[in-house]
């Protein structure tokens, strides 16, 4: 089969690799989506991976074509999304129920052989079964979804809250999404490129702007701060505009050597939270039952759909901040 190889730091390519064979309880699906994502980013610079060459691709959906002689839950023909997460089960913290913080952790496309391929082998613990009226090929948000709502999951949401969110990506739009949906009075949203700060003001923010000091409650600060970035300048100003008794949620992925000041006696003189969320914890059914309620609209989310064999450039198309969502089609 074709697939995308990440080979060694900062060199990806698509070559034909062995067709996959599953296991007892795995399924082997078709892949018909694969959704491009920071953490593909990181891949290619040979963070989180742990050995190199890998197949990446964590967000896909597909089509059973094969199953292990174990499983009964799906049959060949079924169209399935992927939760790509692979804990060990066994861990203090998986014992504890925080699989995401797995000691031995493991995804599909991470550290296992992913969707950026033809085909891709997966648990069928791990697939969710789509309703018809589904497009397959638009389930592979439903992943980075799933992180959205595990985000929203740690944030515990108050009603009425005013939310500023940093990053109009695929993962700050999810997030004002569901800031609207969870009762946020107000949902700001800001960003330095112009045409992804356009879809934010198409779904309905309630401001857009460049920078935090354009915005009506420059002077007050929010309820609510997320970064979606994982941009050094966009965390340091975010942690500044937290209201009192507020909340900073950390939410993009960062470079292993980006730092950040805090202000300790700021923090606990105004009761400010810090706090992180980490891929996917118990979320990803629900994102997918979500996502067949139309939460999203895949027309504005998805903005490239590219052959398989266009990888390498779809990779370059979003390091260069183009587009929202990019998939790869096989």
């Amino acid at each position: 089969m074709r697939a995308a190889i990440v080979e060694a730091p900062g060199k990806v390519s698509v070559t034909t690799v062995p067709d996959p064979a599953p296991g007892p309880r795995d399924v082997v699906v078709e892949v018909a989506s694969c959704g491009l994502c920071g953490t593909d980013l990181h891949i290619l610079q040979g963070e989180f991976a742990p050995t190199l060459p890998i197949v990446p691709g964590h967000e896909f959906a597909g089509t059973v074509v094969a199953a292990g002689a174990d499983v009964t839950e799906l049959t060949v023909g079924d169209r399935v999304a992927v939760d790509p997460s692979l804990p060990c089960h066994e861990c203090r913290y998986c014992r504890a129920g925080r699989g995401n913080l797995c000691d031995r952790w493991r995804a599909i496309g991470v550290t296992d052989p992913g969707g950026a391929a033809e085909f891709a082998v997966a648990p069928v613990a791990n697939c969710v079964r789509l309703p018809e009226h589904i497009d397959v090929r638009d389930a592979a948000l439903i992943e980075p979804l799933s992180c959205a709502v595990r985000g929203y999951d740690v944030l515990s949401g108050t009603l009425g809250a005013q939310v500023l969110i940093y990053g109009s990506g695929t993962m700050g739009l999810m997030m004002l999404e569901l800031a609207k949906r969870t009762g946020a009075a107000g949902v700001d949203v800001l960003d330095i490129n112009a045409e992804r700060l356009a879809t934010a003001k198409q779904l309905g923010c309630s401001e857009a702007a460049a920078s935090a000091r354009e915005l009506a409650r420059a002077d007050e600060g929010w309820d609510v701060v997320i970064d979606a970035t994982g941009n050094a300048g966009a965390i340091q100003d975010g942690l500044g505009r937290v209201a009192k008794g507020g909340t900073f949620l950390q939410f993009g992925v960062s470079d292993y050597a980006t730092t950040a000041v805090i202000e300790p006696y700021r923090i606990y003189n105004q009761e400010i939270t810090i706090a992180g969320s980490m891929a996917v914890l118990h979320s990803y059914e629900r994102a997918a039952a979500l996502f067949a309620t139309g939460v999203l609209d895949p027309s504005v989310f998805i903005s490239d759909r590219l052959p398989l064999e266009r990888y390498p450039q779809a990779i370059d198309r979003f390091r260069a901040g183009q587009g929202r969502k990019i998939v790869v089609e096989p």
